[in-house]
């Protein structure tokens, strides 16, 4: 177990921890939460062994191994597949040990250590999953949402958000006793957030895991650790159990309650607002119990010190805009646009609350960028209301900031395009309208490119504030907001009075705001009849078909179609005819089948017979022969169990007719 006693953490001058205690039992699934800068950092830089104690005593068992999201950005030429392969930190060792062991063979046949050597890295590498390290590293790139066609490109050839889901998997392929996740959702769309949360569900291990997505906690830990006022408090139960806790805790402490009244009051009066318009859909009745949970843990909400809220719209156009037999994608230089979504026929009304829900890579941040005029229709069109405003929230937040320029900079030049539609635009006001979005002091002054990614998201939607908008898009807008930001901003958007279009991997905040939703996918924007529990199913099924199309792909690439037959037949002489060629065609399929059969129980016995005799003392040249002959008849049933699947999917697909 993990054990802390009196234990004092700091970083540089400030305490993190003063005489925190708290034990993390083996097997445990551990959420650990806090505000920014309380020190959950700190404490995963106490946990890997690059920061100790200041005081007071920690332990954990020195025997656990660790795995942990690297944070660098990786550099290599290695394929997507090997890089994730050498995540397997125990398979790499002993690739190692088998090479230093075959090249003290090369020169020392006659010595019975080196060959003992051999035999047991030939043994232990088996044991490790030598055999099936490729088909682990690709199972885990493909749930993170990867193509097949990308499993050999090199790591260089991806984006940075897609190197650090490959970070991801290589953490993940590592055999671990305590796994260490810092944010592993902020680079993920929700199919590969779905996949992630059933993976660490089955992890045997010990886990320690910072999130700000409250649904994620919720699905994969059982217990919460809280760092507040230096301390570490322990909660039984998942967030949402820490939530109702923590608010009755703050409860019972009247006079924080009292002045927690007004804020309260607040949060109740649109939580009635908006349960009193919900009708009965699906959706809407998700909403509902999204803002029944604001109303039970309001004290909690009431604590963070950060909240904001958007200005009344100046006018709102019915309908916002309206998109006719459009098609979206993008204009490539040099060769035809690339054609993401087509026949899109929608209209935005005023007051819609829109979820755009869709797979990774099937268009959804395409949509949001042409409606936000940032990418142009590649047919039909784009008809916007008079007096559309647009408030853009982009995924990636540098692509509406400038990295050179400071926050100030960034207001002036936006109340200077705005003109005389601001009354108060001297730099004071404008200081301290950041300040509300806390940017103190010097921090106003302080280049973007050296901020947080918190900070640059603090920083859109105080711009999107002041622009005042009457149209919301906002693409990924929680990625780097802690939870108390999140909540401040499902709070602000509950109260805007225009209409909101919103793609997240948050579903509490998707839960909170949104009254309908739109799935993107295949080429297409429709509507989704139903709420986020069906969603998931649906991406699950998705998942599933994705996996039998690059199957059959793999099938058909693998081996030539057997010659096609007539789409019907014309008779039932026809129908005959046709079941007697299929049968033929099966004929020597099945006589390889049956070989393979006798080959592999065959080298199952042989197998079975050196392993026994190398649990026996043997001259060390036998032993290092026995060694190679086992690592070739792992090689060889590895290739004839590959070989035996593909004849049954054959055969099967022959005679299915």
């Amino acid at each position: 177990m993990i054990t802390l006693k009196n234990v004092i953490l700091r970083r540089s001058a400030k305490v993190l921890l003063n005489g925190a205690s708290v034990t993390i039992n083996p097997g445990e699934k551990v959420g650990l939460v806090g505000r920014n800068g309380a020190g959950k950092s700190t404490l995963f830089a106490l946990f890997n062994g690059t920061l100790h104690e200041d005081g007071g005593d920690f332990s954990m068992p020195a025997a656990w191994r660790l795995a942990q999201v690297a944070q660098n950005m990786p550099e290599t030429e290695e394929s997507a597949t090997d890089f994730v392969v050498g995540g397997d930190t125990r398979l790499v060792e002993l690739r190692e040990a088998l090479a230093r062991a075959e090249a003290g063979h090369e020169t020392n046949p006659d010595d019975a250590e080196i060959g003992m050597a051999l035999a047991h890295a030939y043994t232990d590498l088996h044991d490790a999953g030598e055999h099936d390290a490729v088909p682990r590293a690709q199972a885990l790139i493909l749930g993170l949402g990867f193509k097949v066609h990308e499993l050999d490109q090199p790591v260089n050839s991806f984006s940075g958000g897609w190197r650090m889901r490959l970070q991801l998997a290589r953490a993940l392929m590592c055999p671990s006793d305590l796994l260490l996740l810092d944010e592993p959702t902020n680079h993920l769309d929700l199919d590969a957030l779905v996949w992630l949360e059933s993976w660490l569900q089955k992890y045997p291990g010990t886990m320690v895991v910072i999130s700000h997505d409250r649904e994620f906690l919720d699905a994969v830990t059982d217990v919460t650790l809280h760092i507040v006022h230096e301390q570490l408090t322990r909660y039984g139960g998942n967030y949402s159990a820490f939530e109702t806790l923590r608010a009755q805790q703050l409860e019972l402490q009247q006079s924080a309650y009292e002045k927690q009244q007004e804020k309260i009051a607040h949060l109740q009066k649109f939580i009635d607002r908006f349960k009193a318009k919900a009708s009965k859909a699906k959706q809407a009745q998700s909403r509902v119990k999204a803002l029944e949970r604001m109303e039970k843990v309001a004290p909690l909400l009431a604590e963070a010190e950060f909240s904001f809220e958007f200005k009344e719209p100046g006018n709102i156009p019915n309908p916002m805009l309206t998109i006719s037999e459009a098609s979206f994608g993008y204009q490539q230089d040099d060769a035809p646009p690339k054609t993401i979504l087509r026949g899109v026929n929608r209209s935005v009304l005023a007051g819609q609350r829109i979820g755009i829900l869709g797979a990774n890579g099937q268009g959804k941040s395409t949509l949001v960028k042409t409606v936000a005029r940032e990418m142009g229709a590649l047919a039909g069109t784009v008809t916007e209301g008079k007096g559309l405003n647009i408030g853009y929230f982009a995924q990636q937040e540098l692509d509406v900031l400038r990295p050179q320029d400071t926050p100030l900079e960034h207001m002036v030049r936006l109340a200077r395009e705005l003109g005389s539609t601001r009354e108060r635009t001297g730099e004071q006001d404008l200081r301290g309208f950041l300040g509300s979005f806390n940017f103190s002091g010097d921090m106003v002054k302080q280049s973007v490119g050296t901020m947080s990614g918190g900070e640059k998201a603090r920083l859109v939607l105080a711009m999107m504030v002041w622009q005042r908008p009457n149209l919301l898009l906002l693409d990924e807008p929680t990625n780097h907001l802690d939870l108390a930001t999140r909540e401040a901003l499902a709070v602000a958007l509950n109260e805007f009075e225009g209409t909101l279009m919103l793609v997240s991997h948050d579903r509490a905040l998707l839960r909170s705001v949104c009254d309908e939703f739109w799935l993107v996918g295949r080429g297409r924007v429709g509507d989704f009849d139903g709420d986020l529990d069906d969603y998931q199913r649906y991406l699950l099924e998705e998942a599933r078909r994705l996996r039998e199309e690059a199957k059959l792909a793999s099938r058909e690439t693998a081996s030539p179609a057997p010659s096609a037959a007539p789409a019907a037949a014309s008779s039932p002489q026809a129908a005959a005819q046709e079941r007697q060629q299929r049968s033929s065609q099966a004929k020597p399929l099945r006589r390889e089948l049956q070989q393979l059969d006798e080959r592999l129980a065959a080298a199952a016995a042989e197998k079975a017979t050196l392993e026994a005799r190398l649990s026996a003392p043997l001259p060390a040249a036998e032993i290092a022969e026995a060694g190679r002959r086992l690592k070739a008849l792992n090689d060889e049933i590895g290739q004839l169990e590959e070989r035996w699947l593909a004849l049954s999917d054959q055969i099967e697909t022959l005679t299915a007719g």
